[in-house]
């Protein structure tokens, strides 16, 4: 009996996850989702990141939602500033909205628009290390 209620719990999280990924998987995301670039002074599309939309109540973190030229979702990217990297401030339970992850990317960012402070970009790619090439330019 754990075993079919582990098994449809299962069932029940992998199929939830799915439809919140269905529901950003085409830009524009709904509400509460913003353009970032109507949010602050970036440009629409960010080379190397895509076209981005966050809700600005998650902000500074995110997550923000990545997407090609097309309007596909390409990675959740979280912001994470470094001031708050320290034992006192924890980041748990980051969702992954764009669904599966493939890999992920971290790297230091001095900071831009939106977020100022430095801060560290933590980049779930949701395509294939080849397919990032479509928010190369």
């Amino acid at each position: 009996m754990k075993k079919l209620v582990l098994a449809v719990a299962l069932t029940v999280g992998s199929s939830l996850c799915a439809m919140a990924a269905n529901e950003v998987a085409k830009a524009p995301p709904a509400a509460p989702y913003e353009q970032v670039s109507k949010l602050v002074k970036l440009p629409d599309f960010l080379p190397g990141m895509g076209k981005l939309f966050v809700d600005p109540t998650t902000l500074p973190a995110g997550p923000f939602l990545a997407y090609d030229h097309d309007g596909d979702i390409v990675s959740t990217i979280y912001m994470l500033p470094i001031e708050d990297l320290n034992p006192d401030k924890r980041f748990d339970d980051l969702a992954s909205p764009g669904g599966n992850v493939d890999h992920v990317d971290v790297y230091y960012n001095a900071g831009h628009p939106g977020v100022e402070e430095p801060h560290l970009h933590v980049v779930l790619w949701h395509v294939s290390v080849a397919d990032e090439a479509q928010v190369a330019k």
